[in-house]
């Protein structure tokens, strides 16, 4: 094994080349002892790791404790950005239903504009038809009248009277 020693005198070198004035004079009033660095080459080939249950058993709890750790922060994590999606879901399901509501409420419009007996009117005489005569309606029954109450189904033959 090779041994190399390397002494430095601190703050000055002597081989630099260009020291200066200060420099020079630094040296000189420097009273010292000198640093001695060895270089040594070390071969650890040869040793033998004596393992340290104490320090495996707490490297397995710090393991553990970080695991668990690592589980609750990603939990909450997961937690807070599904609330997060189902805001956004929620706010979307609230545009959907005024949008919808305000379709409702055209349709609704659009409905009773459609169903107005006076527009009919006009557009019956517009086609050529012509109100009733008496004598051209016929009820069928009187409990037809009232929509809520159901009708029942009768055999009995129905008589068509021709057109006067």
């Amino acid at each position: 094994m090779a041994m190399r020693s390397v002494v430095t005198l601190g703050a000055g070198s002597a081989s630099s080349g260009l020291a200066n004035a200060g420099a020079a004079r630094a040296r000189q009033l420097w009273t010292g002892t000198p640093e001695i660095y060895f270089a040594k080459a070390i071969d650890n080939s040869r040793l033998i790791k004596v393992e340290d249950v104490g320090r495996n058993r707490e490297m397995k709890q710090f393991g553990s404790a970080l695991a668990v750790l690592f589980l609750l922060v990603f939990t909450y994590a997961w937690q807070h950005f599904k609330a997060i999606e189902y805001g956004y879901q929620i706010e979307s399901a609230k545009r959907e239903l005024s949008n919808l509501t305000e379709m409702n409420r055209a349709l609704r419009l659009t409905h009773a504009s459609l169903r107005d007996p006076e527009r009919i009117d006009v557009m019956a005489r517009r086609m050529g038809l012509v109100p009733p005569e008496p004598g051209q309606v016929i009820h069928m029954d009187s409990a037809a009248e009232d929509s809520n109450v159901p009708v029942m189904a009768s055999a009995e033959p129905v008589v068509v009277l021709p057109g006067q």
